[in-house]
């Protein structure tokens, strides 16, 4: 039996290091990539990750590249095998959450990125635990790199985000949707929904886990990407 490749995308402002634990474990017995997020607009970013995807791929996002997961399955769906969603969402941004961004935006322009950042993820959207700071830090440690063009491009891109609830009540593929207990900013419920969209899907609740189970739980969430990939 051929064994699925593996496609990764981070999410908001992130990169590959969210996911070292993952590459480490998933790789092992699949060949793993993690694409970055390039483009100005959600289409742009599915359409490069296509660019450099296998002919057929599983594919895992979080957050943001959760939607950008989405919009593939939309775009490609014959290529896609099976689909992983992390602390993301299905629906369009609320115009409340959207208004939030701008005053945010603004802020970063002059020169306060680093402020607005640890509004972005405030501590709460964290498991509680002894590492929970670094985790925080480790993120905006990435954020920083990534840059303010990308913080306003990002933003905006999420500003817009599509209603992708259609899109995945039609996927026949297995899903899984991984989501933290004590995640503030993608909430549990909002993972039930996400799973209950889905004909063939798994949900997984990580008790010890917010917003970046891949960092605060690697091994559940690897342990559960193992499951989903190995399931027929």
């Amino acid at each position: 039996m051929t064994l699925e490749s593996v496609v990764l995308l981070p999410g908001f402002l992130a990169d590959g290091r969210v996911f070292a634990d993952q590459v480490s474990d998933l790789s092992r017995d699949h060949a793993v990539m993690v694409a970055p997020l390039k483009g100005a607009t959600l289409t742009d970013m599915a359409d490069h990750v296509l660019s450099v995807a296998p002919a057929k791929f599983a594919v895992v996002g979080h957050d943001l590249g959760a939607s950008v997961a989405t919009e593939i399955l939309k775009r490609a769906p014959g290529r896609v095998t099976r689909i992983a969603l992390i602390s993301g969402t299905a629906q369009p941004e609320t115009p409340a959450s959207a208004a939030i961004r701008e005053p945010r935006m603004i802020k970063a322009k002059t020169g306060r990125l680093g402020e607005v950042l640890m509004e972005e993820l405030p501590s709460t959207a964290l498991h509680e635990s002894p590492y929970r700071n670094a985790i925080r830090d480790h993120w905006i440690d990435m954020a920083l790199e990534a840059g303010l063009e990308t913080y306003l491009n990002q933003s905006r891109i999420l500003q817009r985000r599509p209603d992708h609830q259609n899109v995945l009540r039609r996927a026949r593929i297995p899903g899984l949707v991984i989501g933290g207990a004590k995640d503030s900013l993608c909430p549990p419920r909002r993972q039930e929904f996400i799973a209950e969209l889905m004909p063939r899907c798994e949900l997984r609740v990580i008790e010890k886990a917010g917003h970046l189970p891949m960092l605060e739980a690697p091994q559940s969430v690897s342990a559960a990407l193992k499951a989903w990939l190995a399931a027929v």
